[in-house]
């Protein structure tokens, strides 16, 4: 089955995962940024040279209502610029004229360092009157970038003496986190750069920047001064959620700045609402900086073009995975390994070279290895458990079905072992089927019931029953489970199947229905046990000479009117234990040479010894064919043993009559070659 299944399985894995690849689903896309977040976000770091200035509820306490007015934003750039601050950036827009009449006053201070802020909009709306000469090489960046209708542009006074203006956009990621900030904008035509940009251009004193674009997308942009910044087809670069930095309410007294790039936004609830980040919300200018700072200080994560290519030729690798390891034998040790390597490169990758290759394919392709291999080992070997469990569970305990599905090998394989072998078969079937007449259906239940009664004792011997054949059944001892001493637990087992028998009978006798009887043969020695049959069908079974044996001996029972017959290496292991007596030296078909068989009852060892000895005289008698004396001992010995016996020795007086007419050879040993089986 498992070399059907492998490659089947590995052919749907593989169609499965290219797909999902393709399609990239939301939920993958979530799964790939919440592994990203765990890789990127680490202890906070300080950054010096990066000041958030704050207009929280303290500062609308003092100053009134917003939107402030603008004497109190020139006022915070004179003072900025006295505590030697660097660029300062607005992440607040000014669209409308200042209600309290100071635009002149705050157009006056702009510049020298100050940059404002463009906010994109999804409606059309009046481009700003600032541009920025952007120098494109390669494709057009437009085709990559997100693309608004419109900008909330400022006034067009402010933006004529701004130093920059930057699109301030905090675009959030498909779970509603902000992790990445785009360098560019479109607005119809139009390319707009970041704030992130001008800052640079601010600090390097140029009038343009480059963009770098091909095939896949923008690669790269570069301020004159300052090293490239490598971004993703969108343009976007990964900021630093870990970044932390010092500040002040605007109402604050300032320290000195050193030179600190200064991001001014609101933060009064009810304002402004924080923007969701893998560190935790954060405020609009906050994002900025971040992502400001990330730039700054080479905080470069990468990530590549070709990932999704490269995730299609690794699916492709893991069905030919999937095939291969199930064939090993210790293919799931592997998997395993293979399962930590592909959880654990991403992470490595990026601690080492900052290299974000993150996806949940990649993890889902361990797992799917592990599972397979793991699946088709275990699930292979849950499936022949079941099969051994349907295949066994009726004929043997519990303790042995489970050794066997521990080791099928022991039923696909076959043993070579010295076993006892327990033949039974039902007496006095006759006159129970007459009683029933037509009512076949209550037959079958009796005859069943009557299985299940001689069918407990074996299983509660841990024996093994072989098979049910009509109303005979056949059983081993010593295989499938180990028993050392299963010759005496196949004579036990013998005489308890006896004790089942006659508490059957009580039932069937309540019930009107005539009594049956039951004979056994027991026979130890070496047999051939494993699944044998056709291809198409097949069952557990033994064979060799003992089985053949033990056969014989039982269908002597009827013959030598006895219950219980036990050939000679049974009774050899067992001669101490159990009350025996000698039946004959028989010859049975298909053999030359003589067998001892015995008897056993269900009797104290120490119980009638005077009678086992003269037993034991008559069969002397008999072998020097001193008949007559033989004859005597067996009626003396007739209600001897609980008058187990009675029917034996009647026999055993017509085989000597019949053998006073008969010319022996003197050499005649008195072994009885039977003719029939």
């Amino acid at each position: 089955m498992k070399y059907i299944l492998s490659p089947l399985f590995a052919i749907i894995t593989t169609l499965l995962l290219t797909w999902l690849t393709l399609s990239n689903p939301t939920l993958l896309q979530v799964i790939d940024l919440k592994i990203a977040d765990q890789l990127i976000v680490q202890e906070k770091e300080p950054v010096n040279d990066v000041v958030l200035i704050d207009i929280s509820e303290k500062t609308l306490e003092v100053h009134g209502q917003y939107p402030l007015p603008r004497d109190i934003y020139g006022d915070l750039i004179v003072r900025l610029r006295e505590a030697n601050a660097g660029v300062i950036v607005f992440n607040i827009s000014f669209p409308e004229e200042d209600r309290t009449g100071m635009d002149e006053m705050f157009t006056s201070v702009l510049g020298q360092g100050v940059i404002l802020s463009h906010f994109p909009s999804n409606k059309a709306q009046n481009r700003s009157a600032y541009s920025t000469a952007i120098v494109q090489v390669g494709n057009n960046a437009l085709d990559y970038i997100y693309n608004y209708p419109g900008i909330a542009a400022n006034l067009e006074k402010y933006e004529n003496v701004a130093t920059g203006i930057g699109i301030a956009n905090t675009l959030p990621e498909i779970d509603g986190v902000v992790r990445r900030l785009p360098m560019l904008a479109g607005v119809g035509d139009d390319l707009y750069p970041s704030i992130v940009l001008e800052i640079f251009k601010a600090y390097s004193g140029s009038n343009t920047f480059q963009v770098k674009s091909n095939d896949f997308g923008v690669t790269a942009v570069r301020v004159k001064g300052f090293p490239t910044i490598k971004t993703d087809p969108s343009s976007r670069i990964w900021m630093n959620p870990n970044y932390v930095f010092k500040r002040y309410d605007l109402v604050k007294e300032l320290p000195d700045l050193q030179g600190a790039t200064v991001f001014i936004g609101v933060t009064a609830e009810g304002v402004s609402n924080p923007v969701p980040t893998a560190s935790g919300a954060v405020y609009g200018h906050d994002v900025t900086a971040r992502s400001f700072a990330s730039v700054k200080n080479r905080y470069n994560i990468i990530t590549h073009p070709l990932e999704e290519f490269t995730k299609l030729i690794g699916i492709l690798a893991l069905g030919l995975a999937i095939v291969l390891l199930s064939y090993i034998r210790f293919g799931w040790v592997i998997s395993i390994s293979m399962t930590g390597a592909l959880i654990y490169l991403p992470v490595y990758f990026f601690n080492t070279y900052m290299q974000l290759y993150i996806t949940s394919i990649q993890g889902l392709m361990g797992i799917i290895v592990f599972a397979h291999v793991y699946g088709v080992k275990y699930g292979q070997e849950y499936f022949e458990k079941m099969k051994i469990k349907k295949q066994f569970a009726g004929y043997t305990s519990p303790e042995v079905v489970l050794m066997l599905q521990n080791n099928p090998e022991i039923v696909k394989n076959g043993i070579k072992k010295e076993v006892s072998i327990v033949f039974s078969d039902l007496r006095g079937f006759t006159p129970l089927g007459e009683s029933f007449g037509d009512d076949v259906k209550g037959l079958t239940q009796v005859m069943n019931s009557y299985m299940d009664a001689i069918s407990e004792p074996v299983i509660d011997a841990n024996g093994m029953i072989i098979k049910y054949i009509g109303d005979a059944s056949m059983h081993i001892h010593n295989a499938p489970m180990d028993d050392p001493d299963h010759p005496k637990t196949a004579v036990q087992t013998g005489l308890n199947m006896l004790k089942a028998v006659d508490k059957f009978n009580e039932d069937l006798m309540s019930q009107g229905k005539p009594e049956i009887g039951m004979g056994a043969g027991i026979n130890s020695g070496l047999g051939y046990i494993g699944e044998m049959g056709s291809t198409k069908r097949h069952a557990y079974d033994i064979l060799g000479d003992a089985v053949s044996t033990a056969a014989r001996i039982e269908s002597k029972c009827k013959e030598y009117g006895c219950l219980l017959l036990v050939g000679g290496d049974t009774y050899k292991h067992t001669r101490n234990d159990f009350f025996y007596l000698k039946v004959d030296d028989l010859a049975v078909k298909g053999k030359t040479v003589g067998i001892e068989i015995y008897t056993v009852l269900d009797i104290k060892l120490d119980k009638y010894p005077g009678a086992k000895h003269l037993h034991e005289d008559m069969h002397v008698h008999y072998r020097k064919q001193n008949f007559d004396k033989a004859i005597e001992a067996c009626n003396d010995l007739m209600e001897c043993f609980d008058g187990q016996m009675k029917g034996y020795y009647s026999m055993w007086i017509e085989r000597c009559e019949f053998q006073k007419t008969q010319t022996l050879p003197k050499d005649w040993d008195g072994v009885f070659i039977a003719t029939s089986k």
